[in-house]
């Protein structure tokens, strides 16, 4: 069997002493396990195609239940994002987070799309890093089916909390004179707040079309690191690389 399609290099894994397993997210067939024979030697016309990150149009062969890449064309490179070390591994813990929540040979088109858009964020936009990644968790946390109640106070159904807590475990909002609730909570300002309300029900292409200060986009980036981390119930190696280096 052979599938034309595109795809990205979510993860990378060598083998051998010229091959690689490469984990990809495919446009037909949703994440896959490729072997990419010889694509480490020099002159393969496979290698620019088999590395992490890069979006490409392929040419897939299964047999037996194994998937071979035969061929990689490179649609994107994302280079302004690769020649930056501290964006270069954010993109891999969008890469980690979308692999985790993405199901081997299902189609799911959004978060394909979501993980491109915030690739291209990194690479082109001229955006926090921050804002870039706060949105990216949230709105995968929406497209996984954990969308958070941003519209009112859950206890006393106020549309504007003042001032707002963000409910961790079960990712609504209450007023703080309404009560901790269950769990932790992360607090919020009305801007930060506005803008978690932007990713979660505003238009997708829009996702990146918002700016905020300093303190506020503080308390974006801690609800929804701490959301995505309390939801998914695990760490990532790569958010812990990238903190390294923002802490450095």
């Amino acid at each position: 069997m052979h599938l034309q399609t595109k795809a990205l290099v979510l993860r990378e894994t060598a083998y051998k002493e010229s091959d690689k397993i490469l984990t990809l997210l495919t446009q037909e067939a949703g994440r896959l396990t490729a072997s990419a024979r010889g694509c480490r030697r020099k002159g393969s016309p496979i290698a620019a195609g088999s590395q992490l990150l890069v979006w490409s149009d392929v040419v897939l062969h299964e047999y037996r239940g194994r998937w071979t890449v035969q061929e990689a064309a490179v649609d994107r490179e994302f280079r302004g994002m690769r020649e930056d070390l501290e964006k270069f591994s954010l993109g891999c813990y969008f890469a980690e987070v979308t692999e985790l929540l993405v199901v081997e040979g299902l189609p799911c088109p959004e978060l394909l799309s979501l993980l491109l858009n915030s690739l291209h964020a990194l690479d082109r936009l001229d955006r926090p890093l921050g804002l870039v990644k706060a949105a990216f968790e949230l709105r995968a946390m929406c497209l996984a089916g954990y969308e958070p109640l941003l519209d009112a106070c859950a206890v006393c159904g106020a549309p504007e909390p003042e001032p707002p807590l963000f409910h961790l475990n079960e990712g609504v909002l209450c007023c703080a004179a309404c009560g901790e609730g269950e769990g932790a909570s992360r607090p919020l300002d009305a801007v930060s707040l506005a803008a978690m309300r932007h990713v979660v029900y505003g238009d997708p292409k829009r996702l990146f079309s918002f700016s905020m200060n300093g303190e506020s986009m503080a308390l974006m980036a801690r609800a929804c690191e701490d959301f995505l981390l309390t939801q998914l119930d695990r760490g990532f190696r790569t958010l812990d690389f990238y903190k390294q280096l923002d802490m450095g």
